[in-house]
């Protein structure tokens, strides 16, 4: 199920803003394809607005720190 797409990435501090496509909560598995990236990991923490949250749903822009590096228009999807 396609969760989103990366919008940005900081390399600074390893994290991805991904814009929702659909509802995610920390504890769900996600992947990462395309652009250079193909690799799963489970959602830690989310950040909304620089807060932390539980949950996101469907059109809200989430920060989102990832294992390895990815690039915009990376596709993120729930496994």
């Amino acid at each position: 199920m396609k969760v989103g797409k990366i919008t940005h990435y900081y390399d600074n501090i390893g994290v991805a803003i991904i814009e929702l496509k659909t509802t995610l909560k920390v504890g769900d598995r996600i992947k990462f394809e395309g652009h250079g990236a193909d690799f799963e990991q489970e959602v830690d923490s989310l950040q909304v607005d620089h807060e932390q949250v539980d949950s996101a749903t469907t059109g809200e822009v989430v920060g989102l720190k990832t294992a390895q590096k990815v690039k915009v228009g990376t596709e993120v999807q729930k496994v």
